[in-house]
């Protein structure tokens, strides 16, 4: 495959001009209108000094202007990298002094949160004054074996990770799902309902733009707004997490909504309750699970529509191009039906961690993405989630680091033990329980606003239990959170919630 994600952005300005490449808000940009806007963009990053390689960071919302930015980031052969909004100063300035981005692109309200040395700050608004040029440029062709972004993820660490991601890896995931399904071709409509700073947005951006389909981005996730858009916009295509298909599934409006064109719906990134995919399929949709991450370019299996109906709970076994099995702790195969970490091989992994050698060489081992997660597989090579082995929370669909949370909660003054665990939550799905040994006096609310400073508002604890005695401990010295998961737990309903 010698295509990049800019000759498959002009291949559709040329070959479908008119069609609707993006929808957001009330306002529709078509692909020629968005290759303009994005070659003006390349042009205009190029009278900057950006070259090939150079690394462009963003800090925006979903918008028309941040979709072009990124294409034209792409398109000038540089590498863009999408941070969310919702990051504080700290996390921010973290991941960019690992990244080094030459210029940061912030929506207005966001600047004052963007602070690195040797990185040129510009507002994001000076991408409108793009959009309408009559410049025909032609941008150097990247090669197909570049990295095109680099996205931030959570992991076991309290140090964020930069997954490199090249025009080869997105298109041929993007090739593998058009060949599973027919219904992501030009001119389909997908709704996507994930911050374009993460990867389901981004990796959607690039997928759909790749597959000429026209894609409705939402600024947040409302489920009234997003049953009126799957009915009213005749959406077909919708993925998410399993608390946006609950949301949508209790809203009043739910029963008799016309749902009659959404022929893809996949649900992943959290355990799927099989009373969700009934609830679904009783207004014939087939609510079939994915599995996958960020390391692996996004969805590394897709349950098949000729079996999904009779194995709900299953995740499909791969795809065209894909392979996915599971191995022991001596990095053996397993058998079907026999527990083990899901790994994962394919023309879609990332090439690794930016600037980090030694977290690439653990997480890919002989062309193998080791994933983190249990998963068993069955004679047929389907597979079903069990847990994370990586300590990491998913909370509304992103993803925490609990390392990272207690590296915060650990520097607040008092605090001498703490351990981040998943704790159950109605709204996000799970969210974020602090259990802390702390000094005699320890004030809770001091103790969240400093978790406000240093954290994105939705790693922020919802709980925190304070211990005057030390936290169990493994015999290995470290802190037993499975007895912690076990003795509270139970316990959240009746926790008062701190924030």
């Amino acid at each position: 495959m010698a295509a990049t994600i800019d000759s498959a952005l002009a291949w559709w300005a040329h070959e479908t001009p008119d069609n609707i490449a993006l929808r957001i808000g009330e306002a529709d940009l078509s692909y020629v209108e968005l290759d303009r806007w994005a070659c003006n963009v390349a042009v205009f990053l190029h009278e900057q000094g950006v070259r090939a390689g150079a690394r462009i960071g963003t800090v925006g919302g979903s918008s028309l202007r941040h979709c072009a930015l990124l294409l034209g980031v792409i398109r000038a052969g540089a590498i863009a990298s999408p941070l969310s909004v919702r990051l504080s100063a700290r996390e921010i300035a973290e991941f960019h002094v690992k990244v080094s981005p030459q210029l940061v692109f912030a929506d207005a309200d966001q600047m004052n949160k963007v602070s690195v040395a040797g990185t040129s700050l510009l507002d994001l608004g000076l991408i409108d004054g793009l959009r309408e040029l009559a410049s025909n440029p032609v941008a150097p062709r990247a090669d197909p074996d570049a990295a095109a972004g680099i996205i931030a993820t959570s992991g076991s660490t309290a140090s964020p990770k930069g997954v490199v991601l090249t025009h080869r890896s997105m298109l041929s995931y993007a090739a593998e799902f058009a060949m599973e399904e027919p219904w992501c071709g030009p001119g389909s409509r997908v709704l996507v309902l994930s911050p374009l700073a993460t990867s389901a947005g981004f990796v959607q951006l690039i997928e759909f733009i790749a597959l000429g389909s026209t894609i409705r981005f939402e600024a947040a996730f409302d489920a009234e707004r997003a049953l009126a858009l799957l009915a009213g916009e005749r959406i077909n295509v919708f993925m998410g997490v399993p608390l946006f298909f609950e949301r949508i599934a209790a809203c009043a409006a739910f029963a008799a909504a016309d749902l009659s064109a959404l022929k893809v719906s996949l649900v992943g990134g959290a355990r799927v309750p099989r009373a969700l995919l009934e609830t679904w399929m009783a207004k014939d949709c087939l609510l079939r699970q994915i599995y996958g991450q960020t390391e692996a370019g996004g969805s590394a299996t897709m349950m098949s529509k000729r079996h999904a109906a009779r194995c709900p709970d299953k995740a499909g076994r791969g795809g065209m191009f894909t392979e996915v099995r599971t191995i022991d702790s001596e990095g053996r195969f397993c058998p079907p039906g026999v527990r083990g970490e899901i790994v994962i091989r394919g023309p879609a992994l990332m090439r690794g961690y930016w600037n980090d050698e030694a977290n690439t060489t653990k997480a890919l081992v002989d062309g193998w993405l080791r994933t983190g997660d249990l998963g068993v597989l069955d004679e047929d090579g389907y597979l079903t989630f069990v847990d994370r082995i990586k300590d990491i929370i998913i909370s509304g669909g992103l993803n925490i680091s609990a390392a990272e949370v207690e590296h915060i909660v650990a520097s607040f003054p008092g605090v001498l033990e703490v351990a981040v665990i998943s704790a159950a939550d109605a709204r996000f799905g799970e969210t974020p329980m602090a259990i802390i040994h702390a000094t005699a006096g320890l004030e809770v609310p001091a103790l969240v606003e400093h978790c406000n400073r240093h954290l994105a508002d939705y790693k922020v604890p919802r709980y925190v239990v304070v211990e005057t005695t030390p936290l169990p401990r493994l015999a290995t010295g470290k802190i037993a959170k499975p007895a912690l998961r076990e003795r509270f737990g139970s316990q959240v309903a009746r926790l008062p919630r701190v924030r």
